[in-house]
């Protein structure tokens, strides 16, 4: 058997006492950091006719809490509004740490900004879907959301703007 594995050519580095030198990416825990639901037109919120506009907007953060861990934090808002009046305001922020180890950074920038809202985003969007239900409002089911194509033009744009030219002269 082993010899099996030395005639195939695979080159593994195994390092010595268990000690790997590959880059390793983990999620260690997941958990709501702020919820907030505020419903300031009940009880006369449930007898209006009108449909609400209804605003989502979205911003990931992240920090550095210790070496080699990374907490990323999906802030969602929520607003509906109807003749002016807010129905039903909703803001939820919404983290994971995230383990890394022996990861250079072109490769941990575009996994915190990218991949790890993609897997928070099912969590939080539940939670934004039974808060709104809890709130005696149908549930709000976000859209999922390309986290992966966001991030790709979002660095395009950096990119564009630190070639641009100043606007005038200081």
């Amino acid at each position: 058997m082993a010899e099996d594995f030395a005639e195939t050519g695979s080159t593994v580095d195994a390092q010595a006492n268990g000690l790997d030198a590959g880059p390793q990416l983990g999620m260690l825990t997941q958990y709501v950091k702020d919820l907030s639901f505020e419903n300031p037109n009940a009880p006369a919120v449930y007898q209006w006719q009108e449909q609400p506009q209804i605003d989502v907007q979205f911003n990931i953060g992240t920090v550095s809490p210790a070496e080699g861990v990374h907490e990323v934090a999906m802030k969602i808002e929520v607003r509906a509004v109807a003749s002016g009046n807010t129905a039903f305001a909703l803001e939820l922020v919404y983290a994971g740490l995230f383990a890394a180890q022996n990861v250079p950074e072109e490769m941990l920038h575009p996994f915190l900004y990218a991949e790890a809202p993609r897997l928070l985003f099912p969590f939080a969007r539940r939670i934004v879907a039974e808060t709104i239900r809890d709130g005696n409002f149908p549930p709000l089911l976000l859209d999922p959301i390309d986290f992966g194509s966001l991030y790709q033009q979002q660095t395009a744009q950096a990119a564009a703007l630190a070639g641009a030219e100043p606007a005038g002269q200081a």
